[in-house]
C-alpha cells in the first residue's frame, strides 16, 4: 500500500524541504497517524475511494451507509468502516494467472506467518465467518507464531515486531492494549475461501501449545507501540494467499494497490461518517445487534453487463493489473488494453474510483485523477516527506541538472547514498531510518546497491503513476525545494499567481 506520489498534495513537498533541518518527526496536520480514515466521508463516490485506498477503511457514523461500491462492516452498535469492493469477486491473486509482479511487501512470507497465528487465536468459532472473531492476547499470537515456525531467537523476534507493524498498519490486524484483534481487511476474504481457511486453522498449532518455549516476544510488550507509525502499507495484496502460505521474497500477498495505507484514529460517529441522512442516497437503515458485513451486489454491473463472459474477464483482468501491478503491464497480454471498446469500459470503471488510465509507450496503469485528491491533506508526516524530498533531489534533480537524465524522468538510476542523506538533515538517524522504512514500504522509494558503495534510494514504482500534469506539479514543487532563490523558482511562483 502503498500511497503514489499523486495522492500526495505537492504544495506541502517544498515546505517540508525547508524543514530537513529540523528534529521533530511529524507535522502538527499530518493525516497518517492510525489504521483508519478519520475525515468527513467526502460528498463525491469516487473521492471516498480515493481516501479508502490511500488512507485505509473509512470509518462510518452511526447508522451512516457505505459509499456506492463499498462493503459496510457493521461493529453492532450502528457504527461501521467502509471497504471498496472488486469487481466480480475478484481479488488481486488474479495477477498469478498472467505471472504479473503485484506489489512487492517486506518479508511477505514471514508477514504471513503472523497473520496466520493471529488468525489461529482470533478465530475462535470456525463456523463463523473470520471477521470480526475476538480479541486475542498478544502473548498467545506470539507463541502461537513461535509454535509455526519453530524458533525463538532474536532475528525471528525482531521479523515478528515488523510483521505486527506492518499488518496494523494496513489494517489486517488491530494492535492495542497488549490485545490483537483481526482487522477490517480480513472481512474481504472471499466467502469461497473460508473453507481453505478453516483447513489450514485446524492444521496450525495454538497458542498454548507453544507455551513453555522460548519467547518470540516479551509476552508484555505494549502494542500501542505499533500505532506511532503513518500508515502507508498496502494492505489489499494479502488475498494473493492464505494466511500462512508462503510466497517468494518480495513477492505481495496484499495484491493491494501501491497506493493503500490507512491514517487517522478516531472516536465511532466522527470524522468518516458526520455527514446528514441524505450523504451517498439516504439514511443508513437499523443498527446492527451484532457486527455484520453488507457487501454491494453486481459492482459495475451497468458497465460490464453488456459483454459476455469471456469479454467481461479480459476487462476484469485488466482492471486488476492496472490497479495492483507493481509496474505497467504492456498491452499486449490484456487484450482490454488494446481494444478501444474494451479500454473505454476500464476507464469508466477506474472513474468511478478516482482513478485513471495512464499510457505510455505500450504500458499501462493507474493513478489518480487530476483534481480529485485537492483538499485530502498530507498522507505522509513531515520527516517522510523532507526525506522524500532529499532522495529525488540527490537522485533525479542534481542528474538532470548534469544531463545524465531527461526532464521527465522521475525514475533514476542514480541512487542517492545514505551518507548523503545523513548529512543534509538533522534528523536523528532513528528517525530518519523510520522515513525511509516508511517511504519503502509505500513504494516511493526503492534501496538498491551501487557497485562497492553501499548502495543508497531511488524513487520507486509509485512514480510510474503520475498523471502528466501532477508531474508538471511535482517538477516545479522540486524546483521550488531545490533551489527556492534561483530565477526558475521566482518564475514558478510568478504563474501561481
Amino acid at each position: 500500500m502503498a500511497t503514489d506520489p499523486h495522492a500526495l498534495p505537492v504544495t506541502g513537498v517544498a515546505g517540508a524541504a525547508g524543514d530537513t533541518g529540523g528534529s521533530g518527526g511529524s507535522a502538527a496536520g499530518a493525516a497518517a497517524v492510525g489504521p483508519f480514515v478519520t475525515e468527513s466521508v467526502p460528498e463525491r463516490p469516487e473521492v471516498a475511494h480515493v481516501r479508502a485506498r490511500a488512507g485505509g477503511p473509512l470509518r462510518l457514523g452511526t447508522g451512516r451507509p457505505a459509499p456506492p461500491g463499498m462493503a459496510r462492516l457493521g461493529r453492532g452498535d450502528g457504527t461501521g468502516l467502509a471497504l471498496p469492493v472488486w469487481p466480480d469477486g475478484a481479488t488481486p491473486s488474479l495477477l498469478e494467472e498472467y505471472q504479473v509482479t503485484p506489489v512487492a511487501v517486506e518479508r511477505s512470507g514471514e508477514t504471513r506467518r503472523v497473520l496466520a497465528a493471529a488468525l489461529r487465536c482470533c478465530w475462535t468459532d470456525l463456523s463463523a465467518d473470520p471477521w470480526p472473531g475476538v480479541p486475542a492476547p498478544m502473548d498467545d499470537v506470539l507463541s502461537a507464531y513461535r509454535a509455526l515456525i519453530g524458533r525463538g531467537d532474536d532475528l525471528m523476534r525482531n521479523w515478528a515486531i515488523g510483521a505486527l507493524r506492518r499488518l496494523h498498519d494496513s489494517a489486517w490486524l488491530e494492535v492495542a492494549d497488549g490485545h490483537v484483534r483481526l482487522g477490517p481487511r480480513c472481512a474481504s476474504w472471499p466467502a469461497s475461501s473460508h473453507a481453505q481457511l478453516r483447513e489450514l486453522m485446524r492444521r496450525l498449532p495454538s497458542g498454548e501449545e507453544a507455551r513453555g518455549g522460548p519467547a518470540v516476544l516479551p509476552v508484555t510488550a505494549d502494542g500501542d507501540a505499533l500505532h506511532d507509525r503513518p500508515v502507508i502499507a498496502d494492505g489489499d495484496a494479502l488475498h494473493d494467499r492464505a494466511p500462512g502460505e508462503d510466497a517468494p521474497d518480495g513477492r505481495a500477498s496484499d495484491g493491494g494497490t501501491p497506493d493503500g495505507g490507512g491514517p487517522g484514529d478516531g472516536a465511532p460517529g466522527e470524522g468518516a461518517g458526520a455527514l446528514g441522512d441524505d450523504a451517498f442516497g439516504g439514511p443508513g437503515g437499523e443498527f446492527e445487534a451484532a457486527p455484520s458485513v453488507s457487501a454491494p451486489e453486481n459492482v459495475d454491473e451497468d458497465l460490464l453487463g453488456p459483454f459476455d463472459e469471456r469479454r467481461r474477464a479480459e476487462i476484469v483482468a485488466a482492471f486488476m493489473a492496472v490497479e495492483h501491478a507493481a509496474e505497467p503491464v504492456h498491452e499486449a497480454r490484456f487484450p482490454a488494453l488494446r481494444e478501444p471498446a474494451l479500454r473505454h469500459t476500464l476507464a469508466g470503471m477506474l472513474e468511478r474510483r478516482g482513478r485513471v488510465l495512464i499510457h505510455e509507450r505500450e504500458t499501462w496503469t493507474s493513478g489518480y485523477a487530476d483534481g480529485v485528491t485537492a483538499g485530502m491533506g498530507p498522507v505522509l508526516g513531515q520527516a517522510e516527506r523532507a526525506v522524500l524530498v532529499l532522495v529525488l533531489i540527490h537522485s533525479v534533480a542534481i542528474p538532470r541538472a548534469d544531463g545524465l537524465l531527461p526532464s521527465d524522468s522521475w525514475l533514476s538510476p542514480f541512487p542517492a547514498q545514505v551518507d548523503e542523506l545523513r548529512r543534509h538533515t538533522r534528523l536523528p538517524i532513528g528517525e530518519l531510518e523510520a522515513a525511509l522504512r516508511v517511504l519503502r514500504h509505500a513504494g516511493l522509494v526503492t534501496q538498491v546497491k551501487a557497485g562497492e558503495e553501499a548502495g543508497g534510494y531511488v524513487p520507486g514504482p509509485q512514480f510510474h503513476r503520475l498523471t502528466p500534469q501532477a508531474r508538471r506539479r511535482l517538477q516545479e514543487e522540486l524546483i521550488l525545494a531545490a533551489g527556492p532563490h534561483t530565477p526558475l523558482a521566482a518564475a514558478v511562483r510568478a504563474a501561481r499567481r
